[in-house]
């Protein structure tokens, strides 16, 4: 278990309903330029996490894992975008940049899946969040911010789950 310090908190979810619900008040917080990693094994509640961020966002799209197709694209009545890409098939970094993920990135939110994997061409700024299954009704999520931008969302991320702390 990591250490939290100012730029991490953690949050333990007590089922899909409560990891979508905290997903909602993140994607609330998302805009255009901002990227979000998530790390985790299978069963973690990556996706479903994604379902939350994508309705908070303010997309009415029914959000599917996209590990086949890999790509995913939702989105808001504006036509603003977010892109969540699945990186559990993919070989190395390279073939992320083949997908033009920076092309993503610029042009609205991206939500990287097994982030990890590509992780040698990620920005250096970016909120990475650790998901782990610890019972069947139980999920532990770690948000670590990276970046001025990052910590300034976590801030206020952290005040809307637990109130003026």
């Amino acid at each position: 278990m990591p250490v939290l310090d100012i730029h991490s908190m953690e949050f333990i979810s007590r089922g899909a309903d409560y990891t979508r619900r905290v997903g909602m008040r993140l994607g609330v917080l998302l805009g255009k330029g901002d990227i979000v990693c998530l790390d985790g094994d299978l069963g973690s509640g990556k996706t479903t996490f994604v379902q939350g961020v994508a309705a908070g966002w303010g997309s009415a799209d029914g959000v599917t894992s996209p590990t086949f197709v890999l790509v995913n694209e939702y989105r808001r009545p504006d036509g603003t975008r977010l892109y969540h890409l699945d990186a559990f098939r993919l070989e190395s970094g390279k073939e992320a940049e083949d997908l033009d993920i920076d092309s993503m990135h610029e042009s609205g939110v991206l939500i990287i899946e097994w982030a990890g994997r590509i992780r040698d061409i990620l920005p250096s700024e970016h909120l990475w969040i650790s998901l782990r299954y610890t019972d069947v009704n139980q999920r532990d999520l770690i948000f670590s911010a990276r970046g001025t931008r990052y910590d300034a969302m976590l801030t206020t991320f952290r005040k809307k789950l637990y109130g003026g702390l």
